[in-house]
């Protein structure tokens, strides 16, 4: 994408102008029809049948016409701890006990050749929302300690998937199409062989997928098509974590360099002033969160009454925090004739009904395969009484045979992770920690390190357990038991990704 305060890219239709600041309106393209009026209400669109796609999944490619974004085996029984040595064998190859001892980004861009890349330089946000609101869930029985055991998995021959389609298959703008296979996608996943061709032809979809399947692909792509194929089109992207929302921008950045097209991403930890600046401009792409979205939205800053397409990514995570009321709110302020997009990694009736609030007659795509992924070995740490929770990690990082290269580490409240990460630290573990108290540059700069091996640990509350694809995690330990088992099926999914192998262990007292 071009940055706003650089020189004009040639040609000059893909420049853009700030829109009138009394109205808050958007500038227009040379001939384009005029903009609906700011801040009409639409009402929410009836569920009226709906049909089914298969059981796979998938993701495609771009092509353009317009310049573009410019990018940038088993364990043994249950680890028991016994005292302070390593006694019964070694961790790992299946001896039957553990014995331990003791204890600015943001903004907005476009993807191309003169200004700045797409995504500009911080994200703003007055209201913390990534970490979630209050949970649905409340107080929850505790959870079946056998669930977090699974290590008979015998590693069956898998069949090969064999997608319908090529991802040069798919009838999209030829650089569009160019930047996908330039990433090296030739064949697309099961969630996206079988959504992309129906966004193409402008049906609802009900996605319902593990973690891990390339969503984020299969949406993108056909609608940058959708935009570059039309005129003023805007689409809005919602995510329910800071984190998602930006990993959802890098790739919008990829998949639509070299297209002319502007975007920006508009999520909470940092200044609000450079996304209001920037939504002063017509942009082609908001990505956000539900409560800054709502925020902008409040502010005049942001008019979802000319947005024709939206996607609701991870949406029962945002339903689990609490967003349910923002969903509602922002949704109304779209028109009626939009074409909707829904994912989803679980199909409960709170998701029904809002699948029957926001989806008119959608196609259904389900490729969910199971609850965890094959690939990942499960198993408990027991803590006896006395015993010192953190002594048991240290040990469990340093003193096993196991090889615990990129550790993830999850932990109950914001403060405790972060005093987790600097005793890890403090002990000679390389660690860092992501949660709700720290703004976006510093939660981005912890994800870098960690994505980077710069760090061999880090430490998150749930807030991270959501979307975020973080490559070549050996290991996701829960230091502190999950409130409930979707939680856990959650969390261990940042391992075992793709056809790799992982370990998920969890602390049990």
């Amino acid at each position: 994408m071009y940055n706003r305060t650089n020189s004009r890219p040639s040609g000059g239709s893909s420049s853009r102008r700030p829109s009138s600041a009394s109205s808050g309106r958007p500038a227009r393209q040379a001939g384009a029809a005029p903009q609906p009026s700011y801040y009409s209400s639409a009402p929410s669109r009836g569920f009226s049948g709906g049909h089914s796609v298969g059981n796979a999944s998938s993701a495609g490619g771009f092509a353009s016409r317009k310049p573009s974004f410019r990018g940038k085996s088993a364990y043994g029984s249950s680890y028991t701890s016994q005292g302070s040595s390593f006694g019964g064998g070694s961790y790992g190859g299946g001896s039957n006990s553990y014995s331990g001892g003791g204890s600015s980004y943001g903004g907005a861009r476009s993807f191309g050749p003169s200004r700045r890349p797409y995504g500009g330089s911080s994200f703003g946000g007055s209201r913390g929302h990534s970490g979630g609101r209050s949970s649905r869930y409340g107080n929850k029985a505790a959870i079946d300690v056998s669930r977090y055991i699974n290590k008979g998995v015998v590693a069956e021959k898998a069949v090969p998937f064999v997608p319908t389609h090529k991802f040069s298959d798919f009838k999209v703008e030829e650089h569009l199409k160019t930047n996908v296979i330039n990433k090296g996608y030739i064949n697309p996943t099961p969630i996206q062989d079988k959504a992309i061709p129906e966004i193409l032809k402008g049906h609802d979809v009900v996605g319902i997928a593990n973690t891990g399947t390339g969503k984020t692909a299969a949406f993108l792509i056909p609608l940058i098509n959708k935009v570059l194929l039309g005129t003023n089109e805007q689409v809005l992207v919602v995510a329910p974590t800071r984190e998602l929302a930006i990993q959802i921008d890098d790739e919008l950045k990829e998949f639509a360099k070299g297209t002319g097209l502007f975007g920006v991403c508009a999520v909470g930890g940092a200044p609000i002033g450079k996304q209001l600046r920037e939504l002063k401009y017509f942009n082609n792409f908001v990505i956000g969160t539900p409560g800054r979205i709502k925020d902008l939205i409040e502010r005049k800053a942001l008019n979802l009454s000319g947005f024709k397409s939206v996607v609701l990514d991870e949406a029962d995570r945002m339903l689990d925090m609490g967003f349910i009321n923002d969903m509602h709110y922002f949704m109304g302020k779209m028109s009626a004739e939009r074409q909707t997009l829904f994912f989803s990694a679980t199909l409960s009736p709170e998701i029904e009904k809002l699948i029957h609030a926001f989806l008119k007659n959608p196609v259904r795509i389900s490729v969910k395969t199971g609850d965890t992924s094959k690939n990942i070995e499960q198993d408990v740490i027991r803590v006896k009484s006395g015993e010192n929770k953190i002594d048991l990690l240290h040990d469990l990082l340093t003193k096993t045979k196991d090889d615990f290269g990129k550790v993830l580490v999850f932990g109950k409240t914001k403060h405790g992770v972060e005093r987790l990460s600097e005793t890890l630290t403090k002990r000679g573990v390389k660690s860092v920690s992501i949660h709700g108290n720290k703004n976006q540059g510093q939660r981005q700069r912890a994800l870098d390190d960690f994505k980077q091996n710069r760090a061999q640990v880090m430490v998150a509350t749930d807030v991270a357990a959501r979307g975020l694809d973080i490559p070549d995690v050996t290991h996701v330990i829960n230091f502190d038991t999950p409130t409930t088992h979707e939680d856990y099926i959650h969390r261990i999914g940042r391992t075992g990704r793709g056809d790799k192998k992982g370990k998920a262990l969890t602390f049990v007292e």
